[in-house]
């Protein structure tokens, strides 16, 4: 099941503060979230803009440093927040997976010796 059906909802793009310029930007690629994955991430409804995530079965999961399981490879940033609803099944994001990313501004920790998939230039 997918999130395509009518509904109505007013939110912006949300803090993209992280982002260090618009390099890689114009070019986001579409990325798959499942809800139940992001599940420790959401905050009011929304998987906040800048949430590292790493690709596991075709699926973007939350990045962790800390696993060896496929997370912990970083493939990208999810670009604007993303409203989730798990009844709804699965959601499809804008994902960066590469550019200048401010790791001080992003919503979850990542380190600047981060393991990564993409082409990032991690800045304090």
């Amino acid at each position: 099941m997918t999130q395509l059906a009518p509904r109505t909802e007013s939110f912006g793009a949300g803090d993209q503060s992280w982002l260090g310029s618009r390099h890689g930007t114009d070019v986001a690629k579409t990325i798959t979230l499942a809800p139940a994955a992001w599940s420790g991430k959401v905050a009011d409804g929304r998987i906040k803009s800048g949430e590292p995530y790493a690709m596991k079965a075709g699926l973007a999961v939350p990045y962790d440093a800390g696993k060896s399981d496929g997370s912990e490879i970083l493939a990208g940033f999810i670009f604007t927040d993303q409203p989730v609803d798990a009844a709804r099944g699965n959601v499809s994001a804008p994902g960066v997976w590469h550019g200048r990313i401010i790791l001080s501004k992003l919503p979850s920790t990542v380190a600047a010796t981060a393991t990564t998939s993409g082409q990032f230039l991690l800045e304090a």
